[in-house]
């Protein structure tokens, strides 16, 4: 990675000794050389393997040397669940194209880098709790951090300089196997180890300095991401000629999995007949991955509660790994465990999904919670299809071709993907506030015209490809590899 430039724009002295010196912080506190080795193996993922090929890496004796002409390499970290749905996304491309995905996770090593991204994600998890608790932490604190404070280019170089710490565990990949990155963390210590063929996925619409990696291609899901990404809005100060270069950055539509795509017209039809003959209403809620909004999802499920228990709306609830989510629904919803049918096993969950695709579930309150990262984040997938409409915040999940009730944001930069979903036509607006969030919910259930729309712009949207984007970022990946 260039020390003297950031897509050709000179750094100050100032960026440069910031960046060395919090490098070297991070280094000395986390114990990074940069000698260290990592030998390379893969071996079939135990709960996607079946499904999408994804073979996980490791560095460990027994397992399958990594094909490096027949691979791809999908870079990503359990920070939350986003970055790791981003990566099936594209994980799932990878296999539709013919070629093997290979699971990055910079958590899989014993690693000077993992043990820093374990500090960095206890910080930010707990942050975006205390957001949910605390108006004045999120309005003075949070929401700034998420998106504003993370904005500036160079600003943001000493984070970069300091990535190098991840570099030592992509050495031994190769420089020539592509590497699409869901995290700059994944980008900037592949380039640092000298890989030639790295793709940055940039997650949302939020234009910070904070997604870029200067010496990989930046890949974008949408025009307005694209305008303020390629002229670096608000990350520099204006001026002529300044901007990524165009030939570095692409916008190739919105991250989603070939395995919701290929069914997506017959699936909007179902909700559509599902509907026309006023069978329950079937909402999914996804607890996302730092567990946060739990007091607001609370208050929806008890407004949701009187068609749950006559049988006029039929909730699914994916807890992910969070037994203690599903234990404060069950401390704050009376009769909870009453009307309860609890998933915890995947291969029963898989059956279930099927079951509701064919018309053929019993019960109106369904919860999944499963122990493995995989099948936590995955079920939210597979719930996607039978499901009427989609409870989330606006992040990675905005972007996703399901109807959806979009939630207030946790951290500013969630705001942009809201404004992309509701604009393009398959989601509502951001829903600030209770009793407003409660009032669209009560036209969700009793009306038609707002949930016909958006399965209507579905159709279209996937038409005209702006679903498209995990197939369009193998594509780019593909063309660089040959």
């Amino acid at each position: 990675m260039s020390t003297k430039t950031l897509f050709g724009m000179p750094l100050s002295n100032k960026a440069i000794r910031k960046g060395e010196k919090l490098k070297n912080k991070f280094a000395k506190k986390f114990g990074y050389t940069g000698k260290d080795e990592f030998p390379l193996i893969a071996k079939p993922n135990n709960i996607l393997g079946h499904i999408i090929n994804l073979h996980d890496v490791f560095s460990e004796n027994e397992g399958i040397p990594l094909d490096t002409q027949r691979g791809m390499v999908i870079g990503t970290i359990r920070m939350g669940y986003g970055h790791y749905r981003i990566g099936m996304a594209i994980a799932s491309a990878v296999n539709h194209a013919g070629y093997i995905p290979y699971w990055f996770d910079l958590l899989n090593f014993n690693s000077a880098g993992a043990r820093m991204i374990r500090y960095l994600d206890y910080w930010y998890s707990l942050g975006s709790r205390i957001s949910q608790k605390s108006k004045s932490f999120n309005r003075l604190f949070w929401d700034p951090l998420m998106g504003k404070w993370y904005r500036g280019l160079e600003k943001n170089y000493p984070v970069m300089a300091t990535a190098e710490i991840f570099s030592d565990v992509y050495r031994q990949l190769g420089i020539n196997i592509p590497v699409l990155a869901t995290h700059p963390f994944n980008a900037h210590g592949a380039s640092f180890a000298g890989i030639k063929k790295v793709l940055n996925l940039i997650p949302d619409n939020c234009p910070l300095g904070f997604h870029l990696s200067p010496d990989a291609l930046q890949i974008v899901q949408g025009p307005s991401e694209y305008f303020g990404f390629r002229t670096l809005r608000g990350m520099i100060t204006p001026g002529i000629g300044k901007g990524i270069p165009q030939n570095q950055i692409f916008a190739v539509g919105h991250y989603v999995d070939h395995e919701l795509l290929a069914p997506l017209e017959e699936d909007t039809q179902n909700r559509l007949l599902r509907m026309d003959k006023k069978e329950p209403r079937r909402f999914l809620i996804s607890i996302g991955g730092a567990g946060a909004q739990q007091s607001l999802l609370i208050n929806i499920v008890k407004f949701l509660w009187k068609w749950i228990k006559d049988g006029k709306l039929i909730l699914f609830i994916n807890f992910g790994d969070h037994k203690n989510a599903l234990e404060y629904f069950q401390k704050n919803i009376p009769d909870f465990d009453s009307l309860l049918k609890l998933h915890t096993q995947w291969d029963e969950t898989q059956q279930f999904v099927q079951k509701a695709l064919n018309n053929e579930i019993t019960g109106t309150l369904h919860g999944f919670l499963h122990d493995n990262t995989y099948s936590a984040v995955y079920t939210t997938n597979l719930l996607m299809r039978p499901s009427d409409l989609l409870l989330t915040k606006p992040s990675e999940l905005a972007f996703y071709p399901i109807p959806k009730l979009l939630l207030e944001r946790v951290g500013g930069h969630e705001a942009w993907g809201a404004i992309r979903a509701s604009e393009i036509g398959d989601s509502t607006p951001e829903c600030v506030g209770l009793n407003f969030t409660l009032q669209v919910l009560n036209m969700l259930i009793e009306e038609d015209d707002l949930l016909t729309m958006y399965n209507e712009h579905i159709v279209r949207l996937k038409k005209i490809g702006i679903y498209d984007g995990a197939y369009r970022a193998v594509e780019i990946a593909r063309e660089i590899k040959n």
